[in-house]
């Protein structure tokens, strides 16, 4: 039964991630809890649902070859801050003590459940999908720096990446919301794979967990990637919203 929960959980977290993103708002809780709710279980909490999740990414990067062959020049630009603020967010999981991890875990799950009610009206505040002018200099520097700081907080604990990225990419005057959604896909995966490597050298996976969970997310993100033009999105935005919402009021009052 605890396998069934859990891959449930990471089935239903692929197909989100597919959809809309949000998937950790899923997997985490479901192995928070199945490995005990201390401190210690937090920071393997968050290793293996970054290892279950990763093959999803892969897969979806998969996906975008054509969008990804036309957007060389913003490939160089964004991957180095990705990989870098990855790094060190998975690296300060990992060195810093488990109970700081354990006391931000209700507020880093409330910040991914705003960000992902909010991702539709953050997504018109920055034009995401409209054209917009080339950026200057500044403006490009600006937005890697962002990218970075991004890249911390998503190898830290991920959650609501996506809809910051889309933003990000939307200053720097992309327009055409697949070769944005390429890109997303592309620097998540830099993102999570660096994290990934953190939390396997540092011991931070549950292998059996995390290896069930990989088959069933793989299956919920090709299946929800199929039914997605048939889903109102603003349903399942609000589901997981709300469920992100509940998990943060119970870890709050924990």
């Amino acid at each position: 039964m605890e396998y069934l929960s859990l891959c449930l959980a990471a089935a239903a977290g692929g197909a989100i991630n597919s959809l809309a993103g949000g998937g950790t708002l899923l997997t985490f809780p479901a192995l928070f809890a199945a490995l005990g709710l201390s401190p210690a279980a937090a920071v393997l909490a968050n290793g293996t649902s970054t290892v279950a999740l990763l093959p999803g990414s892969l897969a979806g990067m998969a996906g975008y070859r054509r969008e990804l062959g036309e957007s060389r020049k913003w490939i160089k630009r964004l991957v180095p801050p990705s990989l870098a603020g990855g790094l060190l967010g998975a690296w300060l999981v990992i060195r810093l003590p488990a109970e700081s991890f354990e006391n931000a875990v209700p507020w880093l799950i409330l910040t991914a459940a705003v960000l992902f009610m909010l991702q539709p009206l953050i997504a018109r505040w920055f034009g995401v999908g409209l054209p917009h002018e080339q950026p200057s200099r500044g403006v490009v520097a600006v937005v890697l720096v962002c990218q970075f700081l991004i890249a911390v907080y998503g190898g830290y604990f991920g959650a609501g990446i996506g809809i910051l990225m889309l933003s990000s990419l939307a200053l720097m005057g992309l327009a055409d919301i697949h070769r944005m959604n390429a890109l997303k896909t592309l620097c998540a995966s830099c993102i999570n794979g660096v994290a990934c490597l953190v939390f396997i050298v540092g011991g931070q996976v549950h292998w059996p967990y995390a290896a069930a969970m990989a088959l069933a997310a793989a299956a919920g993100g090709y299946a929800g990637a199929r039914v997605a033009r048939r889903l109102n999105r603003s349903l399942v935005r609000g589901m997981v919203a709300t469920i992100g919402f509940a998990l943060a009021g119970y870890y709050f009052w924990r």
